[in-house]
C-alpha cells in the first residue's frame, strides 16, 4: 500500500464512527496486561485511540490513560462514551504531549497506519527511557489445529485468555518480570496462548475478500505483515530494541447481522465503491446464512488479540 492509499484508508473511519463504536470488539485483558508488564509506571498513551475500545480496557485495568486520536468524529465518539478520559486531538506523527511524559504507548489496530519514519522518533520522545511501545491487533482465528481444537473460544469480549505460551514468531519476554503491580502481571490466568479457531472463518475470508478480511486480520497474516511494523524507515530505528510477540485467546459474541455490520467498518470496505460494497456484504450474508455455526442466533467469533512489544532504548 503506497502513502496515498494508506492515507485514504486510515482517514476513512470517521464516516462510520458510531457503527465502529457499536460493533468493533474490545481487547483481551490478558493481552493488555502482557503489553504493559515491563512498564515502569501506570502512565499510558492510547495512540490512534479511535472510539476508545482499547482505552476502556486500559481504564478497567487501572492505567492512568490519555487518548490521542486524529479523526474528529472518532474522537467525539470516544469523548461521548468515556467522558472521564483525557482525550486529545493529535496523531502518531505529532503527539500533543511533553517529552518523557508516559511509561507506555499502546496502539490498538492502529500501528500499521503510522508513518513510522516520523512516528517512531515522536513516540520515543514522549516515552520515558526504557518505556514500552506495543501494538495490539484483534485477528479472526482460522487456525483450527491450534491448542483448544476447532470449537472456537468460549470467552466473550474482554475475557482473560489462558492457554499455552506462544511466542508466535518472535521472542517471548519473561512473563511478569519487572511488571508493574497495577498491570496485573503479564498473562492473566495462564499467560499468553492460542485458542482453537474455526474452519468457517477461513471461508469467510475467501468470500469477503481482502477488503473485509485484510492481510493482518488472521493470525498467519498478522505475523507476516507486522514483522517490522515497529521499525522506523530511517536511522531512528535505534530508538527501540528487539520485538517480542504474544497471542491471547479472545472472542466476540455476534449474530450474522452484527458480524456483517462489524466487517462493514473495515477500511477496505469503507473506501469501496458503494455498488461493490453492497455486493460484498450481500455475499458475506449469504455465506453466514449457509453455515450451521452462524445461520441462527448468536455465536462466538473466535479471535486472538496479538501483541507486538518493543522497549525504548
Amino acid at each position: 500500500m503506497d502513502q496515498d492509499e494508506r492515507l485514504l484508508h486510515s482517514s476513512s473511519f470517521g464516516a462510520a464512527a458510531v457503527a465502529y463504536a457499536e460493533h468493533r470488539p474490545d481487547y483481551a485483558r490478558a493481552a493488555v496486561r502482557w503489553a504493559l508488564a515491563p512498564a515502569a509506571g501506570p502512565r499510558v498513551l492510547d495512540l490512534g485511540a479511535g472510539t476508545g475500545k482499547l482505552t476502556a480496557t486500559l481504564l478497567a485495568l487501572g492505567a492512568d490513560t490519555v487518548a490521542v486520536e486524529p479523526d474528529p468524529a472518532m474522537l467525539a465518539e470516544l469523548r461521548r462514551s468515556l467522558p472521564e478520559v483525557r482525550a486529545l486531538s493529535g496523531s502518531a506523527e505529532a503527539i500533543p504531549l511533553p517529552d518523557g511524559s508516559v511509561d507506555a504507548v499502546l496502539a490498538g489496530n492502529a500501528l500499521h497506519w503510522f508513518d513510522m519514519a516520523v512516528a517512531g522518533p515522536e513516540i520515543a520522545r514522549v516515552l520515558v527511557p526504557g518505556g514500552i511501545l506495543a501494538g495490539l491487533w484483534n485477528v479472526m482465528n482460522d487456525e483450527v489445529d491450534g491448542p483448544g481444537g476447532a470449537g472456537g473460544v468460549d470467552g466473550l469480549d474482554g475475557a482473560d485468555g489462558a492457554g499455552e505460551a506462544n511466542g508466535a514468531g518472535g521472542s517471548r519476554g519473561p512473563d511478569g518480570a519487572g511488571g508493574a503491580e497495577w498491570a496485573g502481571g503479564a498473562g492473566g490466568a495462564g499467560g499468553p496462548g492460542r485458542a482453537g479457531g474455526a474452519e468457517w472463518v477461513s471461508g469467510l475470508a475467501r468470500v469477503g475478500g481482502s477488503a473485509a478480511v485484510g492481510p493482518r486480520d488472521t493470525p498467519a497474516g498478522w505475523r507476516a505483515e507486522t514483522a517490522d511494523a515497529h521499525l522506523p524507515e530511517t536511522g531512528a530505528a535505534a530508538c527501540f530494541g528487539s520485538p517480542e510477540r504474544a497471542e491471547f485467546p479472545h472472542g466476540q459474541r455476534r449474530t450474522a447481522d452484527s458480524l456483517v455490520a462489524a466487517l462493514a467498518t473495515r477500511a477496505g470496505m469503507l473506501v469501496m465503491p458503494e455498488p461493490e460494497r453492497r455486493a460484498t456484504l450481500d455475499r458475506i450474508r449469504s455465506y453466514l446464512a449457509s453455515r450451521p455455526e452462524t445461520a441462527r442466533g448468536e455465536f462466538t467469533l473466535p479471535m486472538l488479540t496479538a501483541v507486538l512489544r518493543v522497549r525504548r532504548l
